[in-house]
């Protein structure tokens, strides 16, 4: 066809690239790697996939690299110095475009929490322990359901819940924290917080193992920061007074690389009679996301930001799914087994 030239070589590289880095959607930078060869070529080469990908969620940058893993063949580095070829872009772009689609489709959404690690205090051990968070129910066989605090004078004393999920690289944008309230009590008081934050990251390499009395008691009495590196800190947001399953909603989708979460329960609001003491009490914690899984996977190596991202082309989201609600199934088995035994659950579920 006559009288046709290329948009792109009009505009010319800089206004080019200036025009591209506009596009937020994923599905705009795939219509327009279609156009022509050399706009796909022009994508791949300046590694818009993966610039959207750190735009939308800044944690990408702790991927110092990514690898290609087949089932049938040896591991392929992508982004390293020795993998700099046509190819090695192209499978950095593949990479880079999927994350992209998983970061802003509401897909798969659902609790990523596989297990409760720990509290850093609890009242009464195992009978209000952490692992009663991940019952929906504020009741189970007429016995309420909850963790609570140890007392404080002070209402500004700090609390926090720890939680693995069910992967090591979730894409989480939302938590949910339903107070407790203690219909067994005069008034019916109700123990929020004032507010929470949270934290994501990976925990660090365990010095050695412990007694089950021990694991018991470091389960209910757990340092906030020794055994763990965070790799993002949400806002502070206000929690109600009230019984309820209430959302807090995450400025942007976060990667959580290492499959960690802590939620940090700020203020005390509520006074028991009996001690004039401030307690907080949960009854039920969910962190909504995605996992990705076995498609993505992540390798920490050993240092925040020095993270290797795994691609499985061979795997799939969606044969996944079944898997994922048969182990939550037997968790909450072996947890329901397990109340009030004095069961390490570590056992079960430490990866």
């Amino acid at each position: 066809m006559e009288n046709c030239w290329d948009v792109l070589e009009w505009l010319g590289p800089d206004t080019s690239t200036s025009v591209f880095m506009c596009l937020n959607d994923p599905s705009d930078l795939v219509r327009a790697s279609a156009v022509s060869r050399s706009w796909r070529r022009f994508v791949i080469l300046n590694g818009f996939s993966k610039n959207l990908c750190k735009r939308i969620c800044p944690e990408i940058s702790n991927f110092t690299r990514v690898i290609e893993v087949r089932s049938s063949e040896r591991s392929v580095e992508v982004g390293s110095s020795s993998a700099i070829e046509w190819e090695s872009l192209e499978r950095e772009h593949k990479v880079y475009t999927n994350l992209s689609y998983c970061l802003v489709s509401p897909k798969g959404k659902k609790d990523c929490i596989v297990d409760a690690i720990s509290a850093s205090s609890t009242d009464n051990y195992p009978d209000e322990r952490i692992d009663n968070t991940l019952e929906p129910r504020d009741q189970v066989d007429t016995r309420p359901s909850y963790w609570s605090s140890g007392g404080q004078v002070d209402p500004g004393v700090p609390e926090t819940l720890t939680y693995r999920l069910i992967s090591r690289l979730c894409i989480v944008d939302e938590i949910k924290i339903q107070p407790f309230k203690a219909f067994f009590q005069f008034g019916d008081p109700i123990y929020s917080a004032k507010s929470v934050r949270f934290r994501m990251g990976y925990s660090r390499p365990s010095q050695g193992t412990g007694s089950c009395v021990t694991d018991g008691y470091a389960k209910s009495h757990a340092d906030a920061d020794d055994n763990y590196s965070w790799m993002y800190v949400s806002p502070e947001f206000p929690m109600v007074q009230e019984n309820v399953l209430q959302s807090f909603k995450l400025p942007r989708p976060v990667i959580c690389i290492g499959g960690i979460v802590q939620i940090e329960l700020l203020g005390r609001v509520q006074k028991q009679a009996m001690d004039s003491l401030y307690y907080i009490c949960v009854c039920h914690v969910q962190v909504m996301g995605r996992p990705l899984s076995p498609v993505l996977e992540v390798d920490i190596r050993g240092t925040v930001g020095n993270s290797v991202l795994k691609y499985f082309p061979d795997a799939s989201f969606g044969e996944d799914e079944a898997r994922e609600s048969r182990w939550h199934a037997f968790a909450a088995r072996i947890r329901h087994l397990g109340a009030g035994r004095g069961w390490n659950l570590n056992t079960f579920f430490d990866p």
